[in-house]
C-alpha cells in the first residue's frame, strides 16, 4: 500500500509543482526597464586573496535594480538608466563597498569591485544548522563552495571530506567511500540533497555509495554533532548537506555556466562536468551532466582488484521569481556501476549497478504577517540496485548471478514557517516533515527482508537574544515512526512491525565577548530507530564480504550530547577549538564475533545493543604569516567505549590525526603543501586488528586566469612518497591490502 502511495505522491507532486510553476511564470503586468542598452558587468573580488566571491549581493543605489554574483563571482546588470550611479556591494563576512560609474546608452562597461573580509567569512554561514539562517552557531560546522570545492575534487564525498576537522572516511574503494563524523557512521550520519533525504541506501552498508557525483555539488555543508532537531531521527553524529543549483535561485539574464574536467593517475580516472543556465527576468532554466570513469586502484604493493567505477549523473531544472514568491522543480538521473574488492582473484568480481531517478521541488514565499516566510521542499526518488557476482569462464565470457537487489521508492518533504521577532524572542521557525519509503529486497542472497517506513514529525527552533553579545537557542522535535518488515523469498513469513513516538531537543548558547571571539555550546537529546539490517539480518552479504546477524529485540538508540567550541579570529590568526561528549543508551554495535561462516567463508558480525560513550575534540589554526603566506595546523581525536554490559573499545574508531599545511598565494596562482600524521590505532574492539601509524605528504599548485570568463587550473599530488599504509576504517575484508599510492590529480574549471 505504501509503495503505491509513494508512486502516486511522486507523480502528483510533479504535476502539481509543474502547474504552479507554469502559472507563476506568467507575469500579470510586465514592466521592463526602458531599453537603453546601458550595461555593466564585472567580478566581486576578495581584496586579501584575489579570489572571486560567489553569491554576494549587488544593488544600484537609489533604485531597485540589483543582482547576486554567480558561482564564479561574476555579475551582470542590463538596461540601466543613463547617468551617474553608485554600486553597493554587501555580503555576510565582508565590509560594504561602493563604487561609482557612468551608465551610457548602447555601451557595456566592466566594473570590478574589491571588498575586504571581516571577522566572519561568508562561506561559514552554514544554512544547514539553522532554519532562520541567522549566522549564529551553537555547534561546529563548515561550508565549502566554489574554488574550495574544486581543491578537494575527488571521486566520492568520503574522499573529498576526509582529513577535515572531525571528518574521516569509511573506505571500501573509491565509489562507496563515505564520510565518518566523530567516529559515527552509516545511518547515524544524514546525507542530504538540498535539505532533503536522498533516497539511496548508502547509509545501510559499507559497499553502498552516495548517489551523486561530487562534481554536481555547488556547495557542501557539514554540521558536526547531533542535528536531529531539523532533519529527523538518526542524525546523531551530524549532517552533510549536498547542495546543487538544479533549481536556480539567483541568476542574471542571458547565458552562464561552467565546464570542468578532471584526471587522476592512481586509478586512471577521467571525469567531466558541465552546467548551462539561461535566465530571463522572472525565469531561468538549467541543465547539468557529469561522467566519471576509472580503473582499479594502484597501491605501493600492487593493484586492488575490483575497484573500478563508472558514473553518469544528469539533471534539468527550472526556477521562477516574482514579487514575493520563488521556487522551481528539477529532475535528476544517476547511473552508477562500480566494483567491490570482495575477492582478490582477478577472475572473480562483485559489481554493483545502481540507478536513481529523483524529482525535487521547492516554493518560497514572503508575507506581511507574523509568519512572514514559508518554504516548502519535497524530494521523491526511485532507486534500483543490484549486487552481481561475476566469474570468468574458460571461454573468456563472464557468468553473472544477481545475488542481491533493492527496489526502493521514497518521499521526503518539509514545510518551514519563519516568524518575525516577537517580544524578547528573535526570528524563529516551526515546521512539519513527512518521510516514507517502501523497499523490496530480493536476490539469491537477500540477507534481510524488505522494509516499509513512514515518519511524521513536527519541530520548532527559537532564538532568544539575552544581551547584545549573548544569545540562547532552544528547540524540540516530535517524531512518530512506523516500520514494518516486508516478506521475500528468504523471509516468507516475517510480519514484524514497530511503532515509535520519540522526541529530540536541544538548547544552546552563542556568546561573543569581544571582537573576534565567539563561544558556542549545545546540549542535545537525539534518537535513532534501528534499521532493517540491524533488526533482521541473517546471512552472507556479498558486497560487504561479511556474514551479518541482526537482533529483532534491539531498542531505539537514545543519545545525550554536549558540544562546546571557541573561535577566535583577527587579521593574523583564525583559531577554533571544539570538544564533545556523547552518551548513548541502546547503542547498536556492529561487532566482530571472531567466528567464520563455513558456507560463505565470511567473518561473522553481529548487531548488539549496549551503552556507549564517545568523547573527543578538534582543533584548527590558520596563521596569516604575511599577506600571501598562510600556515594551517589541525588535529582531531575520538575515543569510543562500551560502558554497559562490558567495558571495552568500540570497533571502527578513527585514530588520532595531526595535519599541517602551508600555502603561498600570488594572486593569479598559488602553491601549497600539506602533511598528515595518523597515529597507530591500538584502541580496538575484541577481534578487531590493530593498524600502524603513518605519515602522508601532499602538494598543490593552482592558476587563475580571467579571459572570456574565469579559468582555474589545479595540479595536486597525494601520497607523494608512495607510502604503503592501512586505513583503520577500511572495510576491505583482507586487512593486508594497502591504501592508494602516489596520485597526481589534474583539474580544470571554466566559469562563463
Amino acid at each position: 500500500m505504501l509503495r503505491h502511495l509513494l508512486i502516486f505522491t511522486f507523480i502528483f507532486s510533479f504535476n502539481l509543482l509543474a502547474a504552479f510553476q507554469l502559472s507563476a511564470s506568467i507575469p500579470e503586468e510586465e514592466q521592463p526597464r526602458p531599453g537603453t542598452d546601458a550595461n555593466v558587468f564585472g567580478h566581486i573580488i576578495d581584496a586579501e586573496t584575489g579570489e572571486h566571491i560567489p553569491f554576494i549581493n549587488i544593488i544600484v543605489e537609489g533604485t531597485r535594480i540589483g543582482t547576486i554574483t554567480d558561482a564564479s563571482g561574476h555579475y551582470l546588470l542590463t538596461n540601466l538608466p543613463e547617468g551617474e550611479h553608485r554600486l553597493v556591494v554587501q555580503g555576510m563576512g565582508y565590509e560594504t563597498a561602493t563604487v561609482e560609474f557612468l551608465a551610457e546608452a548602447k555601451k557595456t562597461k566592466e566594473v570590478d569591485v574589491e571588498i575586504m573580509p571581516t571577522a566572519i567569512d561568508l562561506d561559514e554561514v552554514v544554512f544547514t544548522s539553522s532554519p532562520t539562517r541567522s549566522g549564529f552557531r551553537y555547534q561546529p560546522n563548515q561550508a565549502y563552495v566554489g574554488e574550495a570545492l574544486q581543491r578537494r575534487s575527488e571521486a566520492s564525498f568520503g574522499e573529498m571530506l576526509n582529513s577535515e576537522p572531525g571528518v574521516a572516511m569509511r573506505s571500501f574503494g573509491s565509489a562507496p567511500a563515505r564520510p565518518v563524523i566523530r567516529g559515527l557512521d552509516g545511518d547515524r550520519i544524514l546525507i542530504l540533497q538540498n535539505g532533503e533525504r536522498m533516497g539511496d541506501i548508502s547509509e545501510s552498508s559499507a559497499d553502498h555509495s552516495i548517489s551523486m557525483d561530487p562534481l554536481a555539488a555547488s556547495r557542501v555543508e557539514v554540521v558536526r554533532g547531533p542535528a536531529s532537531l531539523l532533519y529527523g531521527s538518526s542524525a546523531l553524529g551530524g549532517v552533510i548537506n549536498l547542495m546543487t543549483t538544479d533549481i536556480p535561485e539567483d541568476w542574471d539574464r542571458g547565458s552562464s555556466g561552467v565546464l570542468s574536467a578532471q584526471g587522476a593517475t592512481v586509478n586512471e580516472m577521467g571525469a567531466g562536468f558541465g552546467r548551462y543556465t539561461y535566465g530571463r527576468e522572472n525565469m531561468a532554466s538549467t541543465a547539468r551532466f557529469s561522467y566519471r570513469q576509472s580503473g582499479d586502484i594502484n597501491t605501493p604493493e600492487g593493484m586492488i582488484y575490483s575497484t573500478s567505477m563508472q558514473n553518469f549523473d544528469a539533471a534539468i531544472g527550472t526556477g521562477f521569481r516574482r514579487d514575493n514568491r520563488s521556487g522551481g522543480v528539477s529532475a535528476s538521473f544517476v547511473n552508477q556501476t562500480f566494483e567491490i574488492p570482495e575477492s582478490m582473484d582477478a577472475d572473480e568480481r562483485v559489481e554493483i549497478r545502481m540507478q536513481r531517478q529523483g524529482l525535487q521541488g521547492k516554493l518560497f514565499s514572503q508575507h506581511d504577517r507574523l509568519f512572514d516566510r514559508t518554504e516548502v521542499r519535497f524530494h521523491a526518488t526511485r532507486l534500483a540496485q543490484q549486487e552481481v557476482e561475476r566469474e570468468l569462464e574458460d571461454d573468456g565470457s563472464w557468468d553473472e548471478d544477481v545475488e542481491l537487489e533493492y527496489d526502493k521508492y521514497s518521499f521526503s518533504s518539509t514545510i518551514t514557517m519563519q516568524h518575525k521577532a516577537v517580544g524578547i524572542v528573535d526570528r524563529g521557525a516551526v515546521g512539519l516533515n513527512l518521510f516514507g519509503h517502501h523497499m523490496d529486497v530480493g536476490g539469491d542472497e537477500a540477507y534481510t527482508p524488505g522494509e516499509q517506513r513512514l515518519s511524521l514529525a513536527a519541530f520548532t527552533f527559537q532564538e532568544l537574544p539575552l544581551t547584545n553579545r549573548l544569545r540562547l537557542q532552544a528547540g524540540i522535535r516530535f517524531d512518530f515512526q512506523h516500520t514494518a518488515a516486508l516478506s521475500n523469498e528468504l523471509f516468507p513469513h516475517i510480519s514484524q512491525s514497530r511503532n515509535a513516538m520519540n522526541y529530540s531537543g536541544s538548547t544552546g548558547l552563542n556568546y561573543r565577548p569581544a571582537e573576534g571571539w565567539e563561544i558556542g555550546g549545545q546540549l542535545a537529546r537525539s534518537h535513532r530507530n534501528p534499521t532493517v539490517e540491524e533488526l533482521y539480518a541473517n546471512g552472507p552479504h556479498l558486497g560487504a564480504g561479511v556474514f551479518e546477524i541482526g537482533n529483532p529485540d534491539l531498542k531505539d538508540e537514545i543519545g545525550h550530547g554536549a558540544d562546546l567550541f571557541v573561535n577566535y579570529r583577527n587579521d593574523v590568526v583564525r583559531l577554533e577549538l571544539a570538544g564533545y561528549i556523547n552518551d548513548f543508551m541502546n547503542f547498536i554495535i556492529f561487532q566482530p564475533t571472531g567466528q567464520v561462516d563455513e558456507n560463505s567463508g565470511y567473518q561473522v558480525f553481529a548487531y548488539e545493543g549496549d551503552e556507549a560513550t564517545l568523547t573527543g575534540g578538534e582543533i584548527s589554526l590558520d596563521i596569516m604569516a604575511t599577506d600571501d603566506l598562510t600556515i594551517n595546523l589541525g588535529a582531531d581525536y575520538v575515543n569510543g567505549q562500551r560502558t554497559g554490559d562490558v567495558t571495552e573499545d568500540l570497533p571502527f574508531m578513527p585514530p588520532f590525526r595531526l595535519m599541517a599545511g602551508i600555502e603561498q598565494n600570488f594572486g593569479s596562482f598559488w602553491i601549497s603543501g600539506k602533511v598528515q600524521r595518523v597515529s597507530e590505532q591500538d584502541r580496538v574492539a575484541p577481534e578487531e586488528e590493530v593498524t600502524e601509524g603513518y605519515t602522508l605528504l601532499g602538494a598543490q599548485l593552482g592558476y587563475r586566469l580571467d579571459y572570456g570568463g574565469r579559468h582555474v587550473i589545479m595540479l595536486r599530488g597525494d601520497n607523494l612518497t608512495d607510502k604503503a599504509y592501512r586505513d583503520h576504517l577500511s572495510r576491505i575484508e583482507d586487512r593486508n591490502i594497502t591504501m592508494p599510492g602516489r596520485n597526481i590529480n589534474l583539474a580544470y574549471r571554466w566559469y562563463f
